[in-house]
């Protein structure tokens, strides 16, 4: 009389760990490079945001805004000059505001080029007049110009058309930037993870040789693989984000020195920024997990 088959026991708790058991030698180096992948996309990411609302920012301010330049002209004071321009300005339509600034201003503004010492007191140096518009888009140039011609003041109308269009093409170059870097870089993780799964399949060969006999499936095997990496994914993820996180808050804070930082997209930490961050160690996790089962799967395929 045939003895009765035996039922395979329960798996014991921790039984998928117990089969993949983590490699510290392998693990350490793959955690490093996984966490600056994503401490590089996080970095990425906050630019391309900082890049889009600074960009945003410029242009909202020179389409509201008009600089007329008032010539020096022998004869005439300049400084009365604009003060009579900027009450005319601000007396037509469509104006919000006009503000004649002195020759201080003019002279901190040439500063980069001539340095602190000040310039001649002989020498005539323009006069702006800064003008905010009531509607960013009805730019009254020609009544500007024709009001100031009346009254006999030379003077220079930038209604800031050649800036605003400078400012939008470099802003929407350094979000293509920011972008384009970000893509590389998650698919550059990918691969990584991909090529640290198919080595971990080389490296315990046997225990998926022994699963395949008692009859695991293909999908069990590569599951294994899946929930490993994203554990380590997402701890590599929550590594990365949290260090890219205090490196931008140490450029946030060190952006009010515009001389050292103005080069630097504004990094502000709105809630979409803050989402982000938080976000970053799932996706790191998913990409990972996705990553080392597609890679596994493959594996299989060819091997079975």
């Amino acid at each position: 009389m045939s003895e009765p088959a035996r039922k395979p026991p329960a798996p014991p708790p921790g039984g998928n760990a117990r089969l993949l058991p983590p490699d510290g030698g392998r693990d350490r180096p793959l955690f490093v490079v996984a966490a600056i992948l994503v401490f590089l996309a996080c970095l990425a990411a906050l630019g391309a945001r900082g890049a889009w609302t600074s960009s945003e920012r410029w242009m909202e301010d020179l389409s509201g805004s008009l600089t007329v330049q008032i010539r020096p002209e022998e004869g005439r004071d300049a400084t009365a000059d604009a003060q009579d321009a900027a009450r005319l300005i601000a007396g037509l339509p469509g104006i919000a505001s006009a503000t004649a600034r002195t020759r201080a201003d003019s002279e901190a503004l040439l500063e980069p080029w001539f340095g602190a010492a000040g310039l001649p007191a002989d020498l005539p140096v323009p006069l702006l007049i800064d003008v905010q518009l009531s509607d960013p888009d009805i730019l009254p140039v020609e009544d500007i110009a024709a009001t100031l011609s009346d009254a006999g003041i030379a003077a220079d109308i930038d209604d800031h058309g050649r800036w605003s269009d400078a400012v939008a093409r470099a802003g929407q170059l350094a979000r293509l930037l920011a972008l384009g870097l970000l893509t590389l870089i998650l698919g550059a993780a990918a691969a990584v993870i991909a090529f640290a799964a198919r080595a971990s399949l080389a490296a315990r060969r046997d225990v998926a040789d022994a699963l395949h006999i008692v009859g695991a499936t293909d999908a069990y095997i590569a599951g294994l693989f899946e929930r490993r990496f994203f554990s380590l994914g997402l701890k590599a993820g929550a590594a990365g984000a949290g260090f890219a996180a205090l490196i931008a808050i140490l450029v946030a804070v060190g952006g009010s020195n515009a001389d050292a930082l103005y080069f630097l997209p504004e990094l502000i930490f709105a809630p979409v920024e803050i989402a982000s961050l938080l976000a970053a160690p799932l996706l790191a996790g998913a990409i990972s997990a996705l990553s080392a089962r597609l890679a596994v799967s493959e594996e299989l395929r060819k091997r079975w």
